[in-house]
């Protein structure tokens, strides 16, 4: 990390709301991240709470940050960014949108909180269903558009990358891919700039001598949408990978590093307008900033606002 990048971090404050296994893994992440200087977990089950920021301490040994128990929203003093991870968890069976009415009714009495007490943070949502919940943690803190910010398809890009890798035998880190839309069942892959060592994936293929196979290519993106509902099946929950992409938000707002990721803000996409759904966007101190609109071809046009319009059509039930 650059000279002027450490000596920020010293200080930087992170607070993270909901120790789950969500919150507490982020929390453990970003601890290991060296991004932070201090990091305070605030739940509804403080005894529960302080035992994880105990047991993270004595890691924090190693990693030069404090880890600490909030008393209250007031704790979110002076963040540079608050992450919102408290709610009800996904179960089998259920999909992201199920938990939509419980969990913006959570965001009704702790979004104002938050923004009372750090009026200049930046919300970070990772509640589900994140697209309808940062549209509703804008209009419940009146912050700015680009300061509040929803995880996205932020893990599903990461997820569908990972596939693609596998499939043409490559790291992930090469594949140039996104997930874009909903953070759900309604996601879409921009197929038309798929790319690897800077072509087209139907030109790589034919460079490297092997078939682009089409319904392999629909399986990556099929096992990237189903990928949460398969390991929640098993283990209950997601929470390394969710963790991980979070800490990979924070770091270019901590560092102003001007990073692309598809996180999810509101605006209008597709024709409709006042809605939250993912697609590239530049993070830095400030924010996310959506500079340049993604060229996509027209069936993504199409499917980007049959997107649009089914996170629009939940927004409304919840008005």
């Amino acid at each position: 990390m650059p000279a002027s990048n450490a000596a920020n971090v010293r200080s930087i404050k992170i607070v993270i709301v909901g120790a789950g296994s969500v919150g507490v893994t982020t929390a453990y992440a970003l601890l290991l991240s060296g991004l932070a200087a201090e990091i305070v977990l605030i739940d509804i089950d403080k005894n529960r709470a302080q035992g994880e920021a105990m047991d993270m301490s004595h890691a924090a040994h190693f990693a030069q940050a404090r880890v600490r128990v909030g008393d209250s929203y007031e704790d979110c003093a002076g963040a540079t960014a608050v992450i919102v991870t408290a709610g009800v968890n996904q179960k089998p069976g259920q999909t992201r949108m199920d938990l939509v009415k419980t969990n913006y009714g959570l965001f009704k009495s702790i979004i104002p909180q938050i923004a009372t007490a750090a009026p200049d943070t930046i919300l970070v949502i990772a509640t589900n269903p994140v697209d309808v919940l940062t549209h509703a943690a804008l209009k419940l803190s009146g912050f700015p558009v680009e300061r509040v910010i929803g995880s996205g398809t932020a893990m599903d890009t990461t997820r569908f990358r990972h596939e693609l890798g596998k499939q043409f035998s490559v790291n992930p880190r090469n594949v140039h891919a996104v997930i874009v839309g909903e953070h759900g069942d309604s996601q879409l892959p921009v197929w038309s700039l798929a790319s690897i060592a800077g072509m087209r994936l139907k030109d790589y293929a034919a460079q490297k001598g092997i078939p682009y196979d089409q319904d392999a290519m629909d399986g990556c993106s099929q096992r990237t949408k189903d990928a949460a509902y398969e390991i929640i099946q098993r283990k209950g929950k997601t929470n390394y990978g969710v963790a991980s992409v979070l800490v990979s938000i924070l770091e270019p707002i901590i560092t102003d590093g001007d990073a692309l990721v598809t996180v999810s803000r509101v605006g209008t996409y597709a024709g409709v307008d006042d809605v939250a759904l993912s697609m590239p966007c530049k993070l830095n101190r400030a924010g996310a900033h959506q500079d340049v609109p993604l060229l996509l071809d027209e069936q993504e046009k199409a499917l980007l606002k049959k997107s649009a319009e089914s996170i629009k059509e939940v927004l409304r039930a919840c008005e």
